[in-house]
Formats: C-alpha cells, structure tokens, sequence
C-alpha cells in the first residue's frame, strides 16, 4: 500500500511510478527519477545527464524519505572528467545530519537534500511543509554540486501563491535566484523557469 500525503501537504497526490525533466538555459540535460513506496515513505532514484558551459557531468541519486517528506538517506554519484566521486548524506529527520560518516553541524536545521543537478528535489520542501499562501517558509537544504558533490548550506524559501494551481514563489538568496515555481498534483515541479520542463 502507497504512502499517503502527509498533512502538511493538504492534499498531494502520491507520485507517479516515474517522471522525467529536460533541462534548459542554464544547462541541457535530462533527468529521470522513479519512486518507490519504502517503508513509511519513498524511495527516489534518478539520474541526471547534462551539458552546461564548460563541462558535462552525470549525476544519479538515491533518495530516501519518511512519510513527512523528510530526507533521511542519500547516496550521490557524479561523473565528469574530473573523476568519478561519491557521497553520502544521513539525517535523522531532525535537523542532524552526517556528511561520508561525519558529523556536519553546519547543515543543523536542514530536512531536506537539493541536488544542483535535479529539478526533482524542489518537491521535497512543498510536502514537508505548512505553505500558507503569502506567508513564506524557510528550507534550508543540504545542497549538493553536481561536479565533485560538494555540499553546501543552502537557504531558501518557498511561498505558495493565491489560487487552485499550486505555484510558489522561491528564492534562493545565495544564487540571486526568485521565480515562480509550478507543480502539479503529486507536488513534482512542472516549471522551473530558466532550468527545467517536465515531459513525463
């Protein structure tokens, strides 16, 4: 039996067995991830293929998740000419996390893991959390680059917008990034202006 949409969701559907982005502008790839009810929650496994400015990589993940949409296990693997690198990512669902087996108090307070090569890992935040439209939310996320797997704090916030379309206003400060973000009833990004369309 497939988990249900936790309750600060309100009411998501459960993903699709599998869903599929081409990335544009800022790079050109695709990505293709595939959900698995696991346990209480799911299990989110993709890849990514992309060619941007200067370098091409390839990047696949394996994301594990509790019923609140919260990050719980990741295991990354990036390819590109600088070499092959993997990482590992383990949160207690509470804001603790252990980067390769080591403690990484700088990322306390984080639920959730955003991947510099997905579109995917912008669902995370929007189930997880109690989005009242024109009150923003904060989401500081474990972020991960996609060439070498370097993980970051990232701040971030997401604000759903007035209407029955489930739109967010996002901005990422670090990035100088703002843009609306639109979903669809599973809660899977389908607009991400300037970096990914969902074809599937």
């Amino acid at each position: 039996m497939a988990p249900t949409p936790s309750a600060a969701a309100g009411a998501w559907q459960s993903p699709p067995s599998v869903a599929a982005w081409r990335h544009n502008d800022a790079r050109e790839g695709f990505e293709v991830t595939f959900f698995r009810p696991h346990g209480s929650g799911w299990r989110l496994q993709g890849s990514t293929a992309a060619v941007e400015p200067g370098q091409a990589w390839i990047v696949e993940y394996t994301i594990e998740i509790d019923a609140g949409w919260r990050t719980l296990h990741a295991r990354v693997t990036s390819r590109s000419v600088a070499g092959l690198f993997h990482l590992e990512l383990e949160g207690d669902a509470h804001g603790s996390w252990r980067v390769d087996g080591r403690p990484a108090p700088r990322l306390q307070g984080c639920l959730d893991v955003d991947l510099e090569a997905s579109a995917m890992t912008n669902c995370l935040p929007v189930h997880r959390l109690p989005l009242v439209p024109g009150v923003p939310a904060a989401a500081p996320a474990a972020y991960v680059r996609a060439d070498g797997l370097a993980v970051e704090r990232l701040e971030q916030t997401y604000e759903r917008m007035p209407g029955d379309e489930p739109r967010f206003a996002y901005a990422a400060p670090a990035f100088d990034t703002a843009c609306e973000l639109r979903f669809d009833g599973a809660g899977l990004v389908v607009d991400y202006p300037g970096l990914a369309v969902r074809v599937r």
